[in-house]
């Protein structure tokens, strides 16, 4: 019995050897690389995938940008740029020259939340201009001359669209992001939104497009608790629900919303809500460019006029 036990822990130490052996030998030719984590992030993880432990590095930036009605969002973090949404059409040249201007050139992912042109209106001025490595955007086709100018744009620069999945994660930087909703119905084009929850740290962003209340519905049971939230549909009253927020019980909540915009958005009910939350609210018609800076700890707000409102 000892001689069989002796043989079976010798035969445990080969294999352990082997593999040690084998880690080395791949990390030495290029294979794999132990020391860089940042190699995960253009792999998408499902919710039973094992998900890494990444640390904070160094601030991480969101800039909710002064588009008028309409919807553009930068987020920086270690040298790498995400864009989510880039305005109306008349926004495309101010919002590229604004990007230019804080020495961006390449945007690791850029997202088009959904295909309304409030959203999409300045995406051909970014994807002309810009070095994209990865572009996301629902997987539903609209007739109009500017979602075709969209794929005018990225056939022209030989970039495929992808349509990511829920529960799918992605990374910037330290900060990772779960795809919780996306949907495919041509009947409203808000329900098709990307809806993402971007956590740094021990902080957390939670951004919305322009999703009704029956995707709040759909992902209430999730986890969308979150510390700063990008309030749906530039805070119209068809989203925003009482039990949506409570869950959320967001701290700041960020309204990208024209002045004196036809729609009267944001409704007064949605900052009726907010306001019985204690949550804080920045808006764009009111407040220009929203930058929140986050150590993954702390977060804090600055305000700028900017010349991105075409």
């Amino acid at each position: 019995m000892k001689k069989r036990r002796k043989r079976r822990r010798r035969l445990y130490e080969l294999i352990i050897l082997v593999i040690v052996l084998l880690v080395i030998f791949l990390q030495e030719f290029g294979y794999i690389n132990l020391n860089d984590l940042n190699s995960i992030n253009d792999i998408n993880f499902k919710k039973e995938d094992t998900l890494p432990v990444l640390e904070t590095n160094g601030n991480l930036k969101v800039f909710f940008i002064d588009v008028g009605q309409a919807d553009s969002i930068l987020i920086s973090n270690n040298n790498e740029n995400m864009l989510i949404d880039a305005g109306n059409n008349e926004d495309g040249a101010k919002l590229v020259s604004y990007l230019q201007s804080l020495g961006i050139n390449n945007f690791k992912y850029v997202v088009a939340t959904h295909a309304h042109e409030d959203h999409i209106g300045g995406m051909d001025d970014i994807i002309n201009n810009f070095s994209i490595e990865n572009f996301y955007m629902p997987d539903v086709v609209t007739t109009t001359r500017t979602f075709e100018d969209v794929l005018d744009s990225l056939e022209a620069k030989q970039l495929a669209f992808q349509t990511p999945k829920i529960a799918d994660y992605f990374y910037l930087g330290s900060a990772r992001f779960e795809v919780l909703y996306i949907g495919n119905s041509e009947d409203d084009l808000n329900d098709t939104s990307i809806v993402l929850k971007m956590t740094y740290g021990s902080n957390s962003f939670l951004f919305m497009g322009d999703a009704t209340s029956k995707i709040e519905e759909k992902i209430i049971s999730k986890d969308i608790k979150s510390d700063v939230l990008k309030v749906a549909h530039h805070g119209s009253q068809y989203s925003s629900t009482k039990a949506f927020l409570k869950k959320v019980a967001p701290s700041y909540a960020i309204i990208e919303v024209g002045k004196n915009n036809t729609y009267k958005h944001p409704k007064k009910i949605t900052l009726t809500k907010l306001q019985e939350l204690n949550t804080k609210i920045y808006r764009t018609d009111e407040d220009g460019t929203i930058i929140a800076t986050t150590d993954g700890k702390n977060i804090t707000f600055e305000t700028q006029i900017t010349d991105t409102n075409g």
